[in-house]
């Protein structure tokens, strides 16, 4: 009911309550495509930087062993910091690095440096450093099971072929876990593209990304009626991660072949 009430708000005149493509139209305008593009980047960018080293990461926790205790209280920690966002997670990074944060101060007093610089963390920028905080956790969460389930036998028969660890990984390993990487990029992405909470409250002037943007069109004092605008952003979104999750779905059908 939410989804089908988005969808004909974003069809409705603000005023007459009847048909209209101008709340559509106006996705074309430099504002909105500015704003779609800044998303795009910010989910693009937190996604491969989080997928990168989170593989890496559920790599080194595979690699202990089923028993180890140090690989189990890493996939809690990751189970708590994938959740560790919103306003929360906004106020750690002001205290750590903001303008009179505790490292900002500490590298500041000695050796001098300023890492503060104009307010970097308050942009998008910074939003990507924020955001990778909580994507590295979420890659290990779900790119974890697809390292156990590379099936023991193909090592073995690659190492009885006469391959060494490199051409495994090269020719094997890297090849199977493909499919699955790429979907949890894309979990990665629709994650970082829907993010709300932490944005709305390290970003206080402008409107970067989609989210803030249907926030402005809902709650601004000087641009008033535009509430249709924001439906017309939040279908926009709705078909942004349609597409992403749709072909999320086709990676992990793939990769459900070869899984254990």
């Amino acid at each position: 009911m939410p989804t089908i009430t988005v969808i004909i708000g974003a069809f409705q005149d603000g005023d007459s309550g009847g048909f209209t493509m101008g709340n559509i139209e106006a996705l074309w305008s430099s504002a909105g495509l500015d704003t779609l593009r800044k998303s795009v980047v910010l989910s693009g960018t937190t996604a491969l930087l989080g997928g990168l080293l989170g593989a890496v990461l559920a790599y080194l926790i595979v690699s202990l062993g089923p028993n180890s205790l140090l690989r189990r209280a890493t996939l809690s920690v990751a189970g708590v910091l994938a959740q560790f966002g919103g306003v929360t997670l906004a106020f750690a990074w002001i205290s750590l690095i903001g303008f009179s944060g505790l490292l900002t101060e500490a590298l500041a007093s000695w050796p001098g440096i300023d890492i503060y610089g104009s307010g970097w963390l308050y942009g998008l920028n910074g939003l990507i450093i924020v955001y990778t905080y909580f994507q590295v956790p979420l890659m290990v969460i779900v790119f974890t099971p697809a390292l156990e389930g590379l099936r023991p036998q193909l090592r073995e028969a690659a190492v009885s072929l006469g391959a060494t660890t490199p051409q495994y990984w090269r020719m094997v390993g890297i090849p199977l876990l493909t499919p699955a990487f790429l979907g949890s990029v894309l979990l990665l992405f629709a994650n970082a593209f829907a993010a709300y909470a932490t944005a709305a409250i390290l970003v206080s002037q402008g409107n970067p990304i989609v989210p803030l943007l249907i926030r402005s069109a809902l709650t601004s004092e000087v641009l008033l009626g535009q509430q249709n605008l924001g439906f017309a952003l939040a279908t926009e979104m709705i078909v942004v991660v349609s597409i992403v999750m749709g072909l999320y779905a086709l990676l992990l059908r793939r990769t459900s072949r070869w899984l254990r």
